[in-house]
């Protein structure tokens, strides 16, 4: 079996998984989250950070946006590239209007030039379908983050932004197959804990 199948097999699996908790249960983990984030070093020190409106089960960040917010926290969100597929980032607050990308998904409804690249921000908490104990992480297989941060892999001494990503315990698996592109994070945060690599 090749690694792409794999990757494909285990993908199938952990967003069933994730798909099967029941609203209560995503309620509770959201909230359980934000706690993880509110105690993390690189959550309370960055000014500017990047979430994602969750969807297909992924778990909810809005209970950290919320403390972002109380915290007086710059909180972005992801915006699709009309001219590549890779994400930039607009400041999104209560009031800002949303609009579906190409992909059906929430994003501000604002122009390109009022938005910030990745390396711009300090922290940029990513949704993600499956993790492993190495810190490897298996997105929805468009590799948008992977291309929005390759810059990381130039830098060896650079760590900006840091890159935590978002899960449910149950997305815990023993060995994501891994490929070049991948782009490694500094931590994963879950309900229950938060994991550094």
């Amino acid at each position: 079996m090749t690694s792409s199948t794999q990757r494909q097999n285990l993908r199938r699996q952990l967003r069933l998984q994730r798909k099967q908790l029941s609203s209560r249960q995503q309620h509770i983990h959201a909230r359980k989250l934000a706690n993880v984030l509110q105690r993390s070093r690189h959550f309370k020190q960055a000014k500017n950070v990047a979430f994602y409106l969750a969807e297909d089960g992924e778990i909810s960040a809005e209970a950290a946006i919320q403390l972002a917010w109380k915290s007086r926290k710059t909180v972005y969100l992801p915006v699709l590239s009309p001219f590549a597929d890779e994400l930039f980032f607009a400041a999104y607050t209560s009031k800002t209007r949303l609009k579906l990308n190409r992909f059906g998904i929430a994003e501000p409804a604002v122009s390109i030039r009022h938005c910030k690249r990745a390396h711009q921000l300090q922290l940029i908490l990513m949704p993600l379908v499956g993790f492993d104990s190495q810190g490897n992480r298996l997105g929805m297989g468009g590799g948008f983050y992977d291309r929005s941060l390759h810059f990381r892999r130039q830098q060896k001494n650079w760590r900006k932004p840091r890159l935590i990503g978002l899960a449910h315990e149950c997305q815990k698996t023993v060995a994501i197959p891994v490929e070049d592109w991948d782009i490694p994070v500094d931590a994963i945060a879950t309900e229950k804990t938060l994991y550094r690599f």
